[in-house]
């Protein structure tokens, strides 16, 4: 959507995920700074992630919860990328680098 002035307008959406205790203290620590999510939801820069704890040994929440705003957002499909065969990817896996 754009203005009269054909300045286009972002909609920032609040998306709201479960995330489990230990990757919760993570991320309120600061020492998380990803999340790798499977990307059956849409989300672009500057979204606002709530992330809701939950427990899931009580299948509850825990009523913890912190807002991130999204950054970069990439979207792969691992069997399909051209740098590495799919021979490899189920061998060694895939690293989710977080940089600062």
């Amino acid at each position: 959507m754009h203005g009269e002035d054909g300045e286009e307008f972002l909609f920032i959406m609040k998306i709201e995920k479960k995330i489990w205790p230990k990757y919760f203290e993570n991320v309120l620590s600061g020492e998380k700074t990803f999340e790798l999510r499977l990307a059956d939801w849409d989300c672009k820069e500057g979204d606002i992630l709530l992330l809701r704890e939950w427990d899931p040994d009580k299948k509850k929440y825990t009523g913890r919860k912190i807002e991130k705003q999204v950054g970069y957002v990439t979207r792969i499909k691992p069997l399909q990328l051209p740098f590495w065969s799919a021979e490899d990817v189920e061998k060694y896996g895939l690293q989710i680098i977080s940089l600062k």
